[in-house]
């Protein structure tokens, strides 16, 4: 029974969701698997928005489309800044 003053709760199946760096590192290997140059690669799509510098193969390209172009920015600074 559902009393109107208990709070809701919602859980999220936390292992189904993906942070920027595991994105990247998912997208990186499969550039690199299919043979390009993965940094190059990932550049072009920051830089131009356009997915297609991104390949398809092991759904990098719909991944990499889940994250804003600035989300990946800011990683990457964060990263490079930190180390």
């Amino acid at each position: 029974m559902n009393n109107s003053s208990e709070t809701m709760q919602f859980h999220f199946d936390l292992a189904d969701q993906y942070s920027t760096r595991d994105i990247l590192i998912d997208v990186y290997k499969a550039l690199e698997d299919r043979g390009y140059n993965p940094i190059n690669q990932i550049v072009g799509y920051i830089m131009s928005g356009d997915p297609t510098y991104i390949t398809s193969y092991n759904d990098a390209r719909k991944k990499i489309r889940k994250l804003e172009r600035d989300e990946i920015l800011e990683e990457l600074v964060a990263f490079y800044l930190k180390n």
